[in-house]
This record gives C-alpha cells, structure tokens and sequence, in this order.
C-alpha cells in the first residue's frame, strides 16, 4: 500500500513537471509568436518612378481588378451594388465587423498621400506585397498580399505608382481590435513574395488565372474561417455577408454544370458585368428590409472585355464543386 502510494506521488510529480513544461513551451512559443513575427526584413530599397504608362495601368487595375479602391474608399450602400461615393477615393475607413464574420473589427486604412507621405516605395512596396506595415507589425489578410505578392513587380509598381498620384484626404482611421487567439495567429500571416511573370493575353487559362488571381474572386467565392479560405472549397461560393435584413451568400463559379456557371456561354459571362457598365447601369436604391450585394459590380465592369474572357476561361478550367448555394435568407 505505502509503495503504491510513493509511486502515485511520483507519477503527480512527473504529470506536474510535463504540465509545467508544456505550459512553458506553448507560454514561450505565444511570446515568440506576439512579439518577435512577423520578421520581414528591411524594406527594399526603392524608387518608382511615375510615367503616365505606369499611373495609367495602376489606375485600371486599382479601380477595376485588383479594386484596391473598393475597400480603401467609401462605397454607398444606400444603393444595390454599392457603388463608390465620391469624396474619399482612397480615403479608407471601411468597417469589417465581427457582426460580418470577421474575427475583429477592421477598418481600411487611408492610402491617399495624407497617409503615405511618410512612407518610402519600398514600405509601401513591402505592405502591398509581404503584409506588414511601416513598422513592420503584420497586416490582417483582408490587405491580400498573399494574392499581390504573385503579381508581376511592374503591376505592383503600376499600383503604387497611381496611389501617389490620389488627392490627399485627411482622414484618421480607428486602430483594429483583433480577436483570440488572431491576434496571435495574425503574426504568422506574412509570407515573402513569390512574383510571377504576367503570362501573354494569346494564352487565355494562364492569363485568367493571373487576373483571378490579382482580382481577389477565390477569397469571397469561397468558404472561409479567420479570414483565410478552407482548402478544397475555391470557387464553390458559399460565404456569408451579414447584414441588417439577412444574410448574403457568394455564388458558386466552378464550373460544376448543375450549382455553378459549368452551363454558362461566354455571352452569358459576359453580358453579366455588362449591366453594370457605367452607360447601363442605374443606381437603385434598396429599401430598408432588402439584401443588397457585397460584389462591386460597377467597378469589375470596367474590366476590358479580352480580360473578363480569360477570367471566364479560367474558371471553366478549374476543379468543379458541387455546392448549392442558396444566395440569400431573409431575416425573420
């Protein structure tokens, strides 16, 4: 009995000290985890100079593919689509909301000159392409620098080039409040680049699958958790935007043939971003108890119409998924 008792004591004191060790461990890895990531480096050394090629390109892409001025401006939800309110172009300030299905609150940060006047194109360069400001402290996801970092550098050049040339808007925005265990997690987000050439037009798959890339359409087609899209879902559509009459869903668009656009022409592709075409499309305003769309019609419209059809290539090349979205429910 007395030794059974000495050997349960000496197995509480080895369960302690292998307690006490992994408490340590997981202890010192959250430190190294909060305090010394992201680790990004120095940012480059780097001067970009603003031909009107360039700020011509940045502007196209900005507003109509990578639609960098979709989150960084104010869009008017007063009508369906959301389309940009004048006044704030690169201002920031839009809000993503735990009541969105954020692990946060997020805003947009301001990239008008107000803002980044004080930065150098290397930190900006670094922000667009690694995901960690000037100060090096790591970017939430929703700032896509996992997609921008695959870009070609002359269209990230392009971007950065065109953003100089925005009016300065003096407006503040909020700090974000990150929620456990993200804002642990968030400091492992920052990835080096990994550049690509932009594959010549002729070669329409490669082509799209750049554009879609830079474009974003995987991260909201998709389902998602703590920002990041859950593998084996890409393109199935499926995520949720909340909002004050329901909830919205995002389409599928893999080419599966009964619950994605596998039946779809490439007119029928087509004619969709066509009826928000700034010479066809009418603000609309939604009424109180109406779902509006998070999708920025009015600003991928204005994509040229050899890059909607590769995009549209693209996608009847990619793995088709059977998912069944139903788009939208109503609140009761």
């Amino acid at each position: 009995m007395i030794i059974s008792h000495i050997s349960k004591m000496k197995a509480i004191k080895i369960i302690g000290v292998i307690l006490g060790v992994i408490c340590i461990l997981v202890l010192g890895a959250g430190i190294y985890v909060k305090t010394a990531l992201p680790n990004p480096g120095p940012p480059p050394e780097l001067t970009i100079e603003r031909t009107p090629q360039r700020v011509e390109r940045g502007r196209y892409l900005a507003n109509h593919v990578t639609v960098c001025m979709d989150c960084h401006s104010s869009r008017n939800w007063k009508y369906y689509s959301g389309p940009m309110a004048p006044g704030n172009q690169g201002g920031g300030g839009e809000k993503f909301s735990r009541e969105m299905g954020f692990p946060g609150i997020f805003y947009a940060p301001n990239i008008t000159p107000y803002r980044l006047k004080r930065w150098s194109d290397g930190e900006v360069f670094r922000a667009v392409t690694g995901g960690v400001n000037k100060d090096g402290k790591a970017l939430f996801p929703l700032m896509a620098s996992h997609r921008f970092g695959k870009m070609d550098r002359e269209d990230v050049y392009s971007i950065i080039a065109y953003i100089r040339t925005l009016d300065p808007i003096k407006n503040d925005i909020p700090e974000r409040e990150l929620d456990f265990p993200v804002n642990f997690i968030v400091n492992t987000m920052p990835q080096p680049p990994a550049f690509s050439k932009m594959p010549a037009e002729s070669d329409k798959v490669r082509y799209g699958g750049y554009l879609i890339n830079a474009a974003g359409c995987v991260d909201c087609h998709s389902q998602v958790e703590n920002g990041s899209v859950i593998k084996g879902t890409e393109f199935g559509g499926g995520m949720e935007f909340k909002q004050p009459a329901g909830t919205v869903r995002t389409a599928n668009i893999s080419p599966d043939r009964e619950t994605g656009i596998g039946k779809w022409s490439e007119a029928m592709f087509l004619s969709r971003f066509d009826t928000y075409s700034p010479d066809k499309f009418v603000k609309r305003e939604v009424t109180p108890d109406e779902l509006n769309t998070p999708m920025p019609w009015t600003m991928y419209a204005g994509m040229k119409k050899a890059d909607l059809q590769a995009i549209y290539a693209y996608l009847q090349s990619v793995k088709p998924i059977s998912n069944r979205v139903v788009r939208t429910a109503k609140t009761q």
